[in-house]
This record gives C-alpha cells, structure tokens and sequence, in this order.
C-alpha cells in the first residue's frame, strides 16, 4: 500500500510539474521552460498548445502574463504570487503591482461537502450544531468559502470553512516549487543570490499558517483586543468576534457584521454618510493599527471594509497581518518626520536603526542617494497622499545598499498602497499627512515621556532585585574557581597616592549617583502611581525629584570636567 501510494503522489508531481510547463509555454516564457524541462519534452508539450491560445497571450505584458499563469496554475500559485506581492525588495514594482491584481474566486463547492467538513470538524450534525446552516455561501475563493450560519441563541456568526482536499493540493504543489527551485539554481547560477529554495520555504511556512484557521483565529483576536482596549474617542474601528467553540483547523466561527462594502459610493451617500468623514475615520483607524497598536491589517482592499451603520469602520479577512516592535515603531515614526523635513542625516540614521545598525559598505554614495531622494521633495512638496510613494521610492535605495530592513516595512508598503487606492475614491482631497503627523511625533517621541521613563527604571528596579538575590551565588563560586587554580588574580601596587585619590574622588561620584538614582526612583514611582497634587496627569513630586536629580547631575558634570570633585 505504501508503495502504491508513493508511486501515485510521484505520478502527481510529474503530471503537475508538465501542467506547469504547459501553462508557461502558452504565455510566452519558453526561455524558463528550457531550463526546467529536464525530461526533454518540449516540442511534445509545445504541440499540445493551440496557437489561438498563444497568440492571445500576446496581446498581455510579460507582468501581466506572470500574473494569469499563477491564476491558470490554481490556489498556491495564486498565494505565492499574493506573498511575492508584498516583497517589491526581491520583484520588480510593475510586478508587484500586477499581482495585488490576482483573483481567486471559483465556484463554491457543493453545500453537502462543505456540511461534511463542518461535521467531520465539530464531532456533530449540522441540525445539532446550529438553528440554521445557509447552503450556499455568500463569499467564496480557492481556499475556503463562507456560510450564513445562525446559532440556538438567535446569534448570526460567519462560518469560514475550508475546501475539501485543499490541504493535499497545497503539499503536492509545494513540492513541485521546491523541485522547480532546485532545477533553477543548479542550472542557472546567477540564481543563487535571490535564494529560490529559501524563497519556496518561507512560502511553505506563510501557507501553512494561512490554511490552519487557528492562526487566523488568534490573529482576529489579537486585533479585537486592540480595538477592545482602546477606549478613546477616536477609536472608529470595529473587529468580529471569534467564537471558540466552533473554531477548529479547517472551520472559523466568527460573529457577522454587516455593512455597506466601501468602495459602494453611492450606497454610502444613500445611507447619509459624508464619504469624507468616513475616509478620515479610515486613515485614523488604520494608523493606530501601525503606530499604537504595532499590530496592522495587511490587506485593507474594499472586499475587507465595511461601512457600519453607525459611521465605523469593520474589518474582515484576517489571514494576512503584520506586525511590528515597539522600537521600529519609534523607527518608523522618526523615518517619516525626516523625509517630511527634509532632513538627510536622520533619514540614514533611521534607515540603519532599521536595518539593525548594519555596517554601510558605502556611506558617501548613500548619502548622496538619500540627498537625491529628498531634494525630490525640496522641488516637488510632499503631496499629503504620498506617503506609500516615499516608501516604494526608499525602498531601491534600500536594496542597493545592502540595508536589510525587516520584512514588515515591505508588507507595510503595500498594505498602505492600497489603503490609499480607498481613501481616494472616498475623498480625492485628503490630506493624510495631517492625519498621520501626530501619531508619527507620538510614536518617536514616547520613550521620552515621563511616565514611559518611570516605567522602565521600575522594571530596571525589579531587575536589579533579581540581580541582587543572584549575586551571592555568583561571588561564592567566582571563589571556588580562584581557590582552585581555574582563576589567577595578579595584584600589582603601582603608585599608591594617586590611587587613594581617584578612589576619594570616585567615592564622592558614587555618593551624589547613588542620591540622583534615588531621586529618580522615586520620582518614577510617584508619577507611575500618580501620587497627588498632579499637573496635567503627571505628579508634581515626581516632576520636581526629577528636576533635582538633573540639577545634581548637571553639577557632577562640572566638577568632573574641572578634573576633581571636591564640593
């Protein structure tokens, strides 16, 4: 029985690795197909193609016929090319362009199979499950469609299932990609450097994640708490609920939201929505994602956006995020500010903070880069929707210089590419920048913030206790290794009195340090806790213990600078 089934999947591998051929052949790419047609079947396979087909894919450019080859090619090739999307580091920006264009609706399947799933799923009939099971979906792609479903208590939930059988296409498929890779690296070298095997395997982990309905599941929570949390009066957004008990693998329960899809125009006007407010609500809903959150929709087309009936913004499809540290956060906001200023050395030095402080083989011909892509600026003001532009536009600078910035920025990119395409058929004038500006001084500002410090030294106070309780430890067996030979300490006296001076001199340091620290301490405990009289939020006590501890601090500098520290 192995056997067979080791020859049938081998079988299935060959016949998709000649379909695949087949479909590059009929647009044109004989080039690719040359290397990869390791059996030899070229004219064969060229016969099979009819010329009225070849001659219509004349009529498409070479992008445009990459993106219906992973069309004709089906489900993964769809979702390599949606991934390749949100990578204008690794393609072309006329490609990446034409791939934000694939589709993937198909025709559902038939409403038994999608029941059986759901009760293999659940352990239950369907009639047992829910009040009502709506047969045909209202939504429906490659992977997955989704059903209408109504529960006993009355509530209407969106039940996300997942085409049978998807999961073994995937596998197969992913193995002719990896096959395919193999073959382009050992026969065209120059491949190597973009790592085609490397690139298959991130696709592999990226799909793997999107088809397990559990990541996307801890996904809409993640954003749900988010939104959940933030309690203040611009908070425009809305995430459904997930409902866990009837959440698995391959079925995805979550609450039903209804609402006008965005880019109906004049549904939205008919409604009594100005199509301004509801564009603005969009550009503050969707940078508090990126600049408060750190946790973003990484694919804010119009099939994903609702207009709720009270004005708000609803989001759906959650396959696809990103995410960010709160530094590159800070990062990001102070990146944006220099271009907007038109300052050339904070650019660089956000762009290597980004890039983990990597080593800059050239630093005069990027600044000269830089300079070049600020004075655009200078020239031609930042128009307030540009702000995707500015980072497609660093993005070859970055490239070119080997400046290795985490994949997000990319995927960040592109998410706002098309979030711009949306507020622009809902307000042409917008001015984004305006919106943006204070998240982004927010965000590069706020590790300067009182209670942020506070914070910190309270948490470097915790870690210093756990140091402390370690110490002892440390020193008895920092002992035992000198008392048996493992450590030799060599003492050698040189000059005694300038020694015992340095030590008194160090001492008085010592002395006033340990009192600024204290005063610090203390100053963050009491605007953490907010210990009264406050002052727009923020203790008066602890404002002043800070001041103190600046004022020792500035007298410690003097006296050091002066070459002693006698008071």
């Amino acid at each position: 029985m192995g056997i067979l089934t080791g020859i049938r999947s081998n079988f299935k591998s060959i016949s998709r690795y000649n379909q695949i051929l087949k479909v590059l052949l009929k647009y044109g790419f004989e080039d690719l197909v040359y290397y990869l047609d390791e059996r030899k079947q070229f004219t064969f396979i060229q016969k099979l193609i009819p010329q009225t087909s070849k001659k219509h894919a004349l009529s498409y450019t070479k992008w445009a016929k990459m993106r219906l080859v992973c069309e004709e090619l089906g489900p993964t090739f769809v979702k390599f090319g949606q991934i390749l999307s949100n990578r204008p580091d690794l393609v072309p920006i006329e490609l990446t362009l034409e791939l934000e264009k694939l589709q993937d609706n198909v025709p559902p399947m038939p409403s038994k199979k999608a029941q059986e799933v759901v009760e293999f799923e659940l352990k239950d009939k369907v009639e047992n499950l829910f009040a009502w099971f709506e047969p045909n979906p209202f939504a429906s792609a490659s992977m997955a469609q989704v059903h209408k479903v109504t529960l006993h208590s009355g509530k209407r939930i969106a039940l996300k299932v997942q085409r049978s059988g998807i999961f073994n296409v995937i596998v197969e498929d992913i193995k002719v990609m990896y096959r395919i890779a193999e073959v382009l690296e050992k026969r065209i070298p120059s491949l190597k450097s973009f790592d085609p095997i490397g690139l298959v395997k991130n696709f592999e982990a990226s799909i793997m994640k999107e088809i397990d309905f559990i990541n996307e599941s801890i996904n809409v929570e993640r954003f749900y708490n988010n939104l959940k949390k933030d309690d203040t009066p611009d908070q425009f957004a809305l995430s459904p609920k997930v409902y866990h008990e009837f959440t698995t693998s391959k079925v995805l329960a979550l609450e039903f939201i209804s609402g006008i899809k965005i880019d109906k125009i004049n549904e939205i006007n008919e409604k009594g929505f100005n199509t301004k407010v509801i564009a603005r609500r969009l550009a503050i809903s969707y940078y508090k994602q990126i600049f408060e959150y750190g946790f973003f929709h990484a694919d804010p087309h119009p099939g994903n956006l609702l207009v709720l009936p009270n004005g708000h913004i609803g989001y759906l499809d959650f396959g696809m995020m990103g995410s960010m540290l709160p530094r590159d956060i800070a990062i990001l906001g102070k990146l944006f500010i220099s271009v907007s200023n038109k300052n050339v050395h904070d650019v660089i030095k956000a762009l290597q903070k980004l890039s983990n402080n990597v080593v800059i083989s050239d630093m005069r011909e990027l600044e000269f880069d830089i300079n070049e892509f600020v004075e655009k600026y200078y020239v031609r003001d930042i128009h307030e929707n540009e702000m995707s532009t500015i980072l497609l536009e660093l993005k070859d600078i970055i490239i070119n210089h080997g400046l290795k910035v985490p994949t997000y920025f990319f995927l960040f990119a592109r998410s706002l590419l098309t979030l711009e395409g949306v507020i622009d058929k809902l307000d042409p004038n917008f001015e984004q920048f305006e919106i943006v500006r204070p998240y982004l001084r927010k965000s590069a500002t706020k590790k300067f913030n009182p209670v942020t410090i506070g914070k910190k030294v309270v948490n470097s106070i915790f870690e210093l206790t756990d140091y402390m309780e370690d110490f002892p430890g440390d020193l008895k067996n920092a002992i035992r290794k000198i008392n048996s030979g493992k450590i030799k300490v060599d003492l050698s006296h040189k000059g005694i009195d300038p020694l015992v001076h340095t030590i008194q001199r160090v001492t008085k340091q010592l002395i006033t340090a340990s009192i600024m620290v204290a005063l610090i301490i203390s100053a963050s405990l009491f605007i953490v806790y907010e210990i009264h009289p406050l002052w727009n939020n923020i203790s008066v006590i602890g404002m002043m213990s800070f001041f103190i501890a600046v004022l020792l601090g500035y007298r410690m500098i003097i006296n050091i600078r002066k070459g002693d520290y006698d008071c």
